[in-house]
C-alpha cells in the first residue's frame, strides 16, 4: 500500500507483514522530497514507477525501488490536488494549468469546446491543481514543459480520472469535464445544482430571489465500460452520471459529507459504490439500486477520507486520520490527507 500524508512523506507498506504483528506497521520504504502535504499518488500499471503531487506545486515522478526521482515538473501557481497515468506504459502525468485558442460551442444548454490537444496515445496524463488548470507532462521527454494545459475550470479541480483516450475533472465550480482527446472535444456537467430562496421587501414590494448553488465536487471516477462517471459532491451524495447525455442514472446517500475532499470508488466489476464518511464509517451501496448493503466502523469515529479498491484481490483499502496503520493484503495505492490509519477490508 502506497501512502502520502500532512507530514510530506510517502510510505510504501507491506500490509501482510503489519497484519502477522501488532507490534509491526509493515513499513518498507520512504519516499521524501515534498515540502508540504501530499494530495495524491498515482501508480503505474507495472508497479513500477508512481507520481505524486502536493501543496509545494511540484510533481514528482518515482522510481518504486530505488526511491529515486526520476522527473520533477513545476508551473502550477498553486497547489496541485490531483494526479493521473496514461497513455501507452504510463508516458504521461496529468495537472492542472491554462489552455488557448478553444472555441466554445453550446449544445443541449452545455458548454462544448473544440480543444487543441496532441492525440499521440503515448502522450496521455493528467494533474489538477490549485490554480484551476489541468497540465498534461510527457515521462519519457526531457522537457519541463507542459504538452498540453487547460484551463475551463473557474475553481480548484479537485480530481480526476484517466480512462484510454479520455480525461475526466471534477472541480469546486461544481463541474465535471470531459476531455476527449482524440476528438480534441471538451464536453462540461453541472452536478449537484440547488436553488436557493431568500426575500426581500424593496419599495413595499415583495420579491422572491432565486440563486443557482453548485456543490463542489471531490472526486470523480469512470467505470470499466466508459459509459458513466462517478461523481462525490460536497452535499453528502454520489451520483451516477451517464458520459454520453450527463443524465443523472442513480444516487447514492446515507453517508456524511459535507465539509472534507472524501474519495468514493468502485468496487470489483463495478458492482457496488464504496466511500469514506465524515462520521469515520465506510459505506457500500448496490451500483443498480443505490441502496446501502453494507456498513463498516473504522478509524475511531474520525473522518475516513478515502477508499480505493483492488479488483484482482477483490479487497478495499481506506484511509483515515485516527493516527495508525493497519491492514492485511496488498493494495496497488491510496490517497491520504494527513497522517492517518490504513485499513484493508475483503470485499466479499
Amino acid at each position: 500500500i502506497l501512502t502520502g500524508s500532512a507530514d510530506r512523506a510517502i510510505r510504501l507498506f507491506n500490509p501482510m507483514k503489519a497484519a502477522l504483528s501488532s507490534s509491526e506497521s509493515g513499513l518498507v520504504q520512504t519516499y521524501s522530497a515534498h515540502g508540504y502535504e501530499v494530495l495524491d499518488l498515482c501508480v503505474t500499471a507495472d508497479n513500477a514507477r508512481f507520481a505524486s503531487v502536493g501543496g509545494d506545486k511540484q510533481v514528482f515522478l518515482w522510481d518504486v525501488a530505488t526511491a529515486r526521482t526520476l522527473r520533477r515538473w513545476v508551473g502550477h501557481f498553486g497547489r496541485v490536488n490531483c494526479v493521473g497515468f496514461g497513455g501507452e506504459e504510463g508516458s504521461v502525468v496529468v495537472s492542472d494549468l491554462t489552455t488557448e485558442g478553444i472555441n466554445e460551442l453550446h449544445r443541449g444548454g452545455e458548454r462544448v469546446k473544440f480543444v487543441s490537444i496532441i492525440t499521440a496515445d503515448h502522450l496521455i496524463g493528467s494533474q489538477g491543481s490549485f490554480d484551476a488548470t489541468v497540465r498534461l507532462w510527457d515521462c519519457k521527454s526531457q522537457s519541463t514543459k507542459p504538452i498540453q494545459v487547460l484551463d475551463d475550470s473557474k475553481d480548484s479541480v479537485s480530481s480526476l480520472h484517466v480512462l484510454g483516450h479520455e480525461v475526466v475533472t471534477g472541480s469546486v465550480d461544481g463541474r465535471m469535464r470531459l476531455y476527449d482527446l482524440r476528438m480534441g472535444m471538451m464536453y462540461a456537467d453541472t452536478i449537484g445544482r440547488k436553488l436557493l430562496m431568500s426575500s426581500s421587501t424593496i419599495l413595499l414590494c415583495y420579491a422572491e430571489v432565486f440563486t443557482a448553488y453548485l456543490d463542489p465536487i471531490t472526486s470523480v471516477q469512470q467505470t470499466s465500460d466508459g459509459n458513466a462517471v462517478l461523481v462525490s459532491t460536497l452535499d453528502s451524495t454520489i451520483r451516477l452520471m451517464d458520459k454520453s447525455n450527463g443524465q443523472l442514472l442513480q444516487s447514492y446517500k446515507g453517508h456524511l459529507n459535507k465539509d472534507y475532499r472524501i474519495r468514493s470508488c468502485l468496487g470489483p466489476g463495478d458492482s457496488m459504490v464504496i466511500s469514506g464518511s465524515e462520521d469515520g464509517k465506510i459505506y457500500a451501496w448496490e451500483l443498480f439500486t443505490g441502496k446501502v448493503f453494507e456498513t463498516l466502523s473504522a478509524h475511531d469515529a474520525k473522518v475516513a477520507s478515502a477508499v480505493t479498491c483492488n479488483i484482482l484481490r477483490n479487497e478495499f483499502a481506506s484511509a483515515g486520520v485516527d493516527g495508525k496503520t493497519a491492514s492485511s493484503s496488498p493494495v496497488d495505492l491510496l490517497w491520504l490527507t494527513v497522517p492517518g490509519s490504513v485499513i484493508v477490508w475483503s470485499a466479499t
